[in-house]
């Protein structure tokens, strides 16, 4: 039988903390996808580009960028054969494993990213960064790094 602990419901502090914290993600999300639409991409669509942009020889396994993105590998497929179609990405095979598959940075896909990227930092930089003074950039950061190596050992990464 398991025993039973008594829920430890949030302050007052604590509840605005965490409201404000799902409000200002769900905000930035929503104005960082609006301002990606003129260029024909979603956050997931820039986020698969950034990995790839930034990976050796322009790719990564599919299993990689799944894990990395935090999308299953049937998301994940569906999302690429739409890169596929737009020329962004294609697949390999993979030849050290028949069974595996890199996705791969186009030329249309490294261009793409060349014309977006400067317009998705200054939307970053509009949305968020320049609206913190360096000091609560410094402490926000300081504050979040605890929660992110908490849920990353949660998956089981480092």
């Amino acid at each position: 039988m398991e025993t039973e602990t008594a829920t430890r419901w949030l302050t007052d502090a604590e509840q605005c903390a965490w409201r404000t914290h799902l409000e200002v993600n769900r905000l930035l999300t929503y104005q960082l996808e609006k301002d990606l639409q003129p260029f024909g991409l979603t956050m997931n669509d820039y986020e698969i580009l950034v990995n790839l942009s930034e990976s050796e020889d322009l790719r990564m396994r599919m299993s990689d960028l799944a894990s990395a993105t935090l999308q299953s590998k049937s998301r994940l497929s569906h999302q690429i054969t739409r890169m596929e179609n737009a020329d962004l990405v294609r697949r390999e095979n993979c030849e050290s494993d028949r069974r595996g598959l890199y996705a791969v940075l186009t030329e249309h896909g490294m261009e793409t990213m060349q014309k977006v990227a400067p317009h998705h930092v200054a939307s970053v930089r509009r949305h968020f960064i320049d609206l913190l003074s360096p000091d609560s950039l410094a402490e926000l950061d300081k504050a979040l790094k605890p929660i992110a190596d908490h849920l990353r050992a949660q998956r089981g990464r480092p």
